[in-house]
């Protein structure tokens, strides 16, 4: 069953997710709107952008106006470390009231998984928080739990990458042992344009996750063999996840604000419990493997051409 052709709204159109979905909407015909909170902003001409802070209030309802489906991909890392659950918290309630307000139909939200049990990073717990409000709008709510995302530009996996390509030799706390489901760039965006498309997925929780299971040891071990490198692991008990996220915050491009959160949350085993969506958005998914070497490739087009004529 698929929906109808309405207006979409993006908002965070400019991530690493959002780019991409907006390429794919466009693609699949879907007329798009792109909120933008800093004027200067380029997007396929065929988007239609439009000026709004999700802090404000008082800027969304143009924004959410004729708007059928939302997709909220938003979060408030990257604005610093110190009060992001509070920036979440706020701009998701903004816009929640905005939705109700324009009438909005359905909302699709990307989170993570391990959003649930005891001990949560602060990062899942916001994102735990986030999907509730959203639920509790007017408006139907799809949410799908991610764990790491692999693909270039990607927290996660430019993370991973400079571990591996910076450290040959890492001293790491017991989280290299963590079961994590990774799934690729790709894959996300199928599912995400899939929920948009398929009725029946409308006011859902999905997990969702690549075909394979892995600890982020082996995650390291093979990204490290594709590129040719070797590398040393060796845990240590009475490290702990927080010191360790310091080290990272150093070596690696992420901003700390983005970084320390993440490795904090790998305590939590982060793999698909549930798996129903596999039934409704059948499609093959790629391999860890072929994820690395598709985002290696993607960084190389990057280095060829100049994007910004």
């Amino acid at each position: 069953m698929e929906t109808g052709q309405g207006k979409v709204l993006i908002t965070g159109a400019t991530g690493f997710i959002g780019k991409r979905l907006v390429e794919s909407l466009l693609e699949e015909g879907f007329r798009v709107r792109a909120v933008i909170r800093r004027p200067g902003i380029t997007l396929p001409k065929d988007v239609e952008t439009i000026p709004g802070d999700l802090l404000d209030r008082s800027s969304l309802d143009p924004v959410l106006a004729g708007i059928d489906t939302a997709f909220y991909l938003v979060h408030s890392m990257a604005a610093g470390r110190a009060g992001f659950e509070r920036r979440d918290r706020q701009a998701v309630e903004n816009f929640v009231a905005a939705a109700n307000n324009a009438g909005l139909r359905r909302a699709i939200y990307l989170g993570g998984l391990g959003e649930t049990g005891s001990g949560l990073s602060e990062h899942l717990a916001s994102r735990l928080e986030v999907a509730g409000t959203l639920k509790r709008g007017k408006f139907q709510t799809t949410v799908l739990r991610a764990a790491i995302i692999i693909g270039s530009g990607g927290a996660s996996y430019e993370i991973i990458k400079s571990l591996v390509e910076r450290l040959p030799i890492m001293i790491t706390p017991k989280w290299v042992s963590t079961n994590c489901q990774p799934i690729a760039v790709r894959d996300v965006i199928k599912y995400l344009t899939g929920c948009l498309r398929d009725e029946r997925t409308a006011g859902i929780t999905f997990d969702i996750g690549g075909p394979e299971i892995l600890t982020y040891r082996e995650m390291m071990q093979r990204f490290a063999k594709i590129r040719g490198r070797k590398i040393v692991i060796v845990p240590v008990p009475l490290l702990t996840p927080k010191l360790s996220s310091y080290w990272v915050g150093l070596v690696t491009p992420a901003k700390p604000s983005i970084a320390i959160p993440l490795i904090e949350g790998l305590r939590n085993e982060v793999i698909c419990r549930d798996t129903r969506i596999r039934e409704l958005l059948p499609f093959p998914l790629t391999p860890f493997d072929e994820s690395i070497r598709i985002a290696i490739a993607e960084e190389r087009c990057r280095e060829t051409y100049d994007y910004s004529t």
